[in-house]
């Protein structure tokens, strides 16, 4: 479970923000955020906590963690977001080539698609099917398909992987570039 709680007092005209995380030992890590720069753990017993703030979600990077580490409110978030972009999107589209489409789609709704994009692997598959409607459904705004149309057809002419090969391509190229700098460093140590 992770506790999140806002303190009142200002450090140099900046807020601090205490984050309170349980692990597994029993014990809660309180972590205090001060002017981004400074970060102070302390370990905070059990029996110190006010049970009234308890939060089920906590975001860390842009990224929302739940306690069950299921990603819905991630999922949930990411999903608003690129809706959005997609109904913006459609609004300007008679006014765009495909190409600028393309580039556009990529850059606003795909990079949320992608942005941490491994931790989704082994998600339960009606959490992966939201964010594969997300990719269908931009892929039908920018080459203009209606939703009867197939969508295979249209991801392959736009040269886009599915989300769960996107999420797999990029764990391989995260372990590939991995083994390959240690091979590269074994190497240049035994010459």
């Amino acid at each position: 479970m992770i506790l999140p709680l806002i303190e009142a007092t200002l450090v140099s005209a900046q807020r601090s923000f205490t984050f309170v995380l349980y692990t597994s030992a029993g014990l809660y890590i309180k972590v205090i955020l001060q002017s981004c720069l400074l970060l102070r753990c302390i370990l905070v017993s059990v029996n110190n906590l006010p049970e009234s703030t308890t939060s089920h979600s906590a975001r860390n990077l842009g990224f929302i963690f739940n306690e069950h580490l299921t990603f819905s409110d991630q999922i949930s978030s990411v999903s608003k977001s690129c809706y959005c972009h997609i109904r913006q999107l459609r609004c300007i589209r008679p006014y765009l080539n495909s190409i600028t489409a393309s580039a556009i789609a990529i850059s606003t709704v795909h990079s949320k698609l992608d942005y941490c994009n491994s931790l989704y692997h082994n998600l339960p598959k009606s959490q992966i099917t939201r964010l594969q409607q997300i990719q269908n459904s931009l892929a039908r705004a920018v080459v203009k398909a209606p939703k009867s149309c197939s969508i295979t057809p249209i991801l392959r002419s736009l040269h886009w992987l599915k989300i769960t090969e996107r999420i797999e391509y990029k764990l391989l190229s995260l372990v590939m570039g991995n083994s390959y700098k240690k091979a590269v460093k074994l190497n240049y140590f035994f010459k």
